[in-house]
């Protein structure tokens, strides 16, 4: 072995105070350094104060300012977008500038489609409040920005994204929120669209296969200063606590110590799964009978299973009300006939009682606004509180009638069990759903309007008449603008009667506790179709007993989707025809199970 110099003794301690290496690029902190004061790198405390208030003042902006956005400004929104962190380094964000009047509303009209859709999914309630925020940012902002995230790398190919293929759109959502504080420092408002299908909007810009939109971006300078969210002001919703969001190593396993899910205001109403109904039809399948025997009414059945019940009975939820139009001379009855067929049912001796009654369904009467109020052991009091039009003149209900009566519906609906039939007695109601057809179909009023019962050529011209002056007064006749209001609440108070009202509720209820509903006429039809104005999933729930004699019946089923079980001209009304389909449905579920099934379903 070589000699140690002396100057190098073998078991000499180590310096300490040799002078660091410092690069000249990169970080030049050192773990002392670091260590003495972790909170060197931190900024000033005004400069964390102006970060905090720029978190705190970012609003999704609605209304805008048509001045110019600078071009130096949108460049340093644009570059706070582009210095965001992406996972990997793989910068997946493509920013679509636009500014092209003619691009942003062909992009607006998209938003108010998609704006309407979404507001029929949502509860009554929520989906009116929607409605009623405004979207016209699209068409006011000068500048539109559309985040696209480019996906068309696999994600085995992009460091992070392996093992959670969705973090480029998480970095694409970062650069959002970089140029969305940057805007709200200089003063520039933006708000966030996402009311797209996303095709669509991709299709708009001729975004390739494998690029994805996250929504359009209005930037402009506001016109509005909102001091707080405007969903928040709106009363939509309000800040959770930090409290509440916040969990300490891992989700909790007590039951009632986990935070709750975030609140959902799509309506709770769902059709019967696919798998339901298939499950029917395998079973129907299975009889020693060639498949679909009964024609229409194997499919009728197959449709009540689906909804997971096997009635053995069912109820006659039998409205009634006056209505101000009669008196204009659409009837060839007396208004008083209402309270007397009311008043007969109640004894069970109308014809659509005593037709429910032997076929083994219970009855439940509902004074909608029969005459005096009526007094009879249990009938339900649904009446409307407030003065109402004839249609013609003036609304039929106010807004607040409505939503009272349709409620107060939905929570009879939901006590019922079995079938639900629907019926209905009102003089004059068959001008009512001429006009409520014509509203929510685009029919003709001549096409619309049927002759009723009794009725001749002159009653008809009337009728005619006055369904047309409704619109007319309505804003829905032919010669100012399209026949359409989207809201089912304001069609109903435009044209409706209380019995409608509450049948809709009846339905919605009904739907929701999965009870199959039984339509009768032309008016419970009518209501049926406007319960699937307010929850679409209702239609899946709905059987056509019957087609009647309205000519309007007919086109008003093709709406709902629905082939009628029996053709007997009936002019009846009162569920006399639902209570003789909702039997004959009775019937032949009990042939069904009495009927022999083969081995493996087939051979």
């Amino acid at each position: 072995m070589a000699d140690v110099p002396a100057s190098h003794p073998r078991d000499a301690a180590p310096r300490t105070d040799w002078t660091r290496p410092v690069p000249t690029v990169g970080d030049t902190s050192a773990a002392a350094t670091r260590a003495a004061d972790p909170r060197a790198w931190a900024f000033d405390p005004a400069d964390v104060d102006a970060l905090d208030r720029i978190l705190r003042a970012r609003r999704d902006i609605r209304r805008f300012r048509p001045d110019p956005v600078p071009e130096d400004v949108l460049e340093a929104i644009l570059s706070a977008a582009h210095a965001a962190p992406s996972v990997g380094h793989s910068q997946p964000w493509r920013f679509i500038v636009v500014t092209d009047p003619g691009t942003r509303d062909r992009a607006a009209h998209l938003a108010d489609r998609m704006r309407l859709e979404q507001a029929y999914q949502l509860t009554p309630d929520r989906g009116r409040r929607l409605l009623d925020l405004k979207l016209e940012g699209l068409r006011e902002a000068p500048v539109g920005i559309v985040v696209a995230c480019d996906r068309r790398t696999p994600p085995a190919g992009v460091l992070g994204r392996a093992t959670f293929p969705d973090t480029d759109l998480w970095s694409c959502a970062c650069a959002i929120e970089n140029m969305w504080l940057t805007a709200r420092a200089h003063g520039v408002g933006m708000g966030w669209v996402t009311l797209f299908e996303p095709a669509h909007l991709a299709g708009l810009l001729g975004l390739p296969d494998g690029v994805e939109t996250l929504g359009w971006l209005c930037v402009g300078w506001p016109d509005e200063l909102p001091p707080e969210p405007g969903l928040q002001r709106h009363a939509w919703s309000s800040k959770l606590p930090l409290a509440d969001v916040v969990l300490r190593e891992r989700w909790p396993a007590e039951e009632g110590a986990a935070p709750a899910a975030p609140v959902s205001h799509v309506a709770a109403l769902r059709a019967p799964a696919p798998e339901s109904l298939v499950a029917a039809t395998d079973e129907a399948d299975r009889l020693l009978t060639p498949p679909e025997s009964l024609g229409v009414v194997d499919r009728a059945l197959n449709r009540m299973l689906a909804a997971g019940a096997t009635p053995a009975g069912g109820t006659l939820v039998l409205v009634g009300a006056d209505h101000p139009v009669a008196e204009l001379g659409v009837s060839a009855f007396p208004s008083s006939n209402t309270a007397e067929v009311f008043a007969a049912a109640a004894a069970g001796q109308s014809l659509g009682a005593a037709t429910a009654l032997t076929a083994g369904f219970e009855v439940l009467l509902v004074d909608a606004g029969v005459g005096a109020e009526a007094a009879a052991d249990g009938v339900v009091i649904a009446r409307p509180n407030d003065p109402r039009g004839n249609l013609r003149d003036a609304e039929a209900l106010t807004l607040a009638d409505v939503d009272r009566l349709i409620e107060r519906g939905r929570a009879l609906g939901r006590e019922l069990t079995g079938l639900v039939v629907l019926g209905e007695i009102g003089i004059g109601n068959t001008t009512i759903a001429a006009a409520l057809t014509s509203v929510l179909t685009g029919l003709d009023p001549a096409q619309a309007v049927g002759l009723g019962a009794g009725s001749d050529a002159e009653i008809l011209a009337r009728k005619t008449a006055v369904v047309e002056a409704a619109l007319d007064r309505a804003g829905l006749g032919p010669g100012v603008g399209p026949r359409r209001i989207d809201d089912p609440r304001r069609i109903l108070a435009a044209v409706g009667g209380p019995e409608f009202a509450v049948l809709v509720g009846v339905t919605l209820g009904a739907a929701e506790a999965g009870a199959t509903v039984v339509l009768d006429g032309l008016a419970t039809s009518v209501a049926a179709l406007l319960a699937t104005r307010v929850e679409p999933a209702v239609q899946a729930y709905l059987i056509a007993g019957q087609v009647s004699r309205e000519q309007a019946h007919d086109v008003v089923l093709r709406h709902l989707g629905l082939e009628p079980l029996l053709q007997l001209r009936l002019r009846a009304g009162e569920g006399v025809g639902g209570c003789m389909a909702a039997s004959l449905l009775l019937q032949a579920l009990q042939a069904r199970q009495r009927t022999g099934r083969t081995q493996n379903g087939g051979g």
